[in-house]
């Protein structure tokens, strides 16, 4: 007999359909997942890629209001959903949401098993504002279980006091498949590419948006020091848009020499050729739950330089063996470990190798996996 499972979540982000389409492929799990909204145009540019949805879904009648600097996402409807979909079990992803809320109540007053999708870490620079932290106590403990994407989340959950046997992993992941393949199709026709974007011969890449929580002046001030005659040869590649975008070029062309390119939004289907010819990637946030660009990056086989500040640097990165971790905020470090990479053609093709070899357990079958081992436990555990 199959579990039914609802999985609440926010908007059809496309790197979650993989593993949504993974987990819908497991014989033991009948799988409907229930969106906030379709997008979020405001904040994010993605495509919504129906066509590669194999999942069961709905999106909730929503709305979004701003007051102040905080926006708010409100849906009506949910409840009626939740009575028709019976579930079994709930996985909610956050707390933060009015019907994340209402998600919790329900399952309490029906007796359903209810997880939380967890990704932050401690290192999250959001608000902790007595009352918020008050009420996210709250919700946990009225939580059977978690489900975390890595090592960060985990350690975060036990500042809480959550017991070990109550987390599962289900490690985030991206269509590996599609960024490999992408990728190589993009080198085979290197000069074309290169010609065609107007990208450097070699540089460092950066993908994501462009707000100064991301470090990207930290990225741009550290290749600003590099040696004259590395900079000559290796530029930098912003791809991303936000509200730091202005100054970012405005500073970019005071570097020189240099070659500095900020190329705005891409699509999920363009960013392979980014990734494809670059000879590095750089992630330099001062706060990120996670950053599946840093998968993508390792999924298109580069090394990667994060700050130990990226949730997924404690799974995904090993200081010299397949890219640096550095401190955040520290410029010297930052641009030594830059130096150090672009210097050396062997260790970059050996850590190239290695980022490739470690993504490969970080695929959407994985996160079905953990998912499907945390629905399956939920039952043991409420009965400990």
């Amino acid at each position: 007999m199959k579990i039914r499972l609802v999985i609440l979540t926010e908007i059809i982000a496309p790197y979650r359909i993989p593993v949504f389409n993974a987990l819908a492929q497991l014989d033991e799990i009948d799988l409907q997942v229930v969106f906030l909204a379709e997008n979020d145009p405001a904040l994010r540019q993605w495509l919504v890629y129906k066509d590669e949805i194999h999942f069961s879904y709905q999106i909730l009648p929503n709305w979004r209001m701003g007051v102040g600097r905080h926006r708010f996402l409100l849906n009506r409807g949910l409840n009626s959903v939740l009575k028709g979909l019976a579930p079994d079990v709930i996985v909610c992803g956050g707390y933060n949401y009015v019907a994340s809320w209402q998600a919790w109540f329900w399952a309490r007053r029906n007796r359903v098993a209810f997880l939380l999708w967890v990704e932050s870490t401690a290192r999250d620079i959001r608000s902790h504002h007595a009352l918020i932290e008050f009420g996210k106590r709250r919700f946990m403990r009225g939580c059977d279980a978690f489900i975390v994407p890595g090592k960060s989340s985990l350690e975060y959950l036990r500042t809480y006091g959550e017991p070990e046997r109550k987390i599962f992993i289900a490690p985030n992941a991206v269509d590996i498949e599609l960024f490999c393949r992408l990728s190589e199709t993009a080198r085979k026709d290197e000069t074309t590419q290169r010609r065609a974007l107007q990208l450097p011969s070699r540089f460092f890449l950066y993908v994501g948006r462009l707000v100064p929580e991301k470090g990207v002046f930290d990225l741009l001030r550290s290749y600003g020091t590099l040696a004259p005659n590395l900079r000559a040869k290796v530029g930098l590649v912003f791809v991303g848009d936000g509200v730091a975008r202005s100054e970012l070029e405005r500073r970019a062309v005071t570097i020189i020499p240099g070659s500095i390119l900020v190329t705005g939004f891409k699509q999920r289907d363009q960013l392979p050729t980014y990734y494809g010819l670059a000879d590095a990637f750089v992630f330099p946030t001062h706060t990120d739950t996670w950053g599946l660009v840093v998968n993508e990056a390792m999924a298109s086989g580069l090394p990667v330089i994060s700050t130990e500040a990226a949730g997924c640097a404690a799974d995904l990165v090993t200081d010299h063996w397949n890219g640096r971790v550095v401190l955040t905020g520290d410029i010297y470090r930052l641009s030594s470990a830059m130096q150090d990479l672009a210097s050396d053609d062997h260790s970059r093709a050996l850590m190239s190798l290695r980022s490739r070899e470690r993504i490969l357990k970080y695929s959407p079958a994985a996160w079905a996996s953990g998912i499907a081992r945390a629905v399956f436990s939920v039952g043991v555990l409420r009965h400990d």
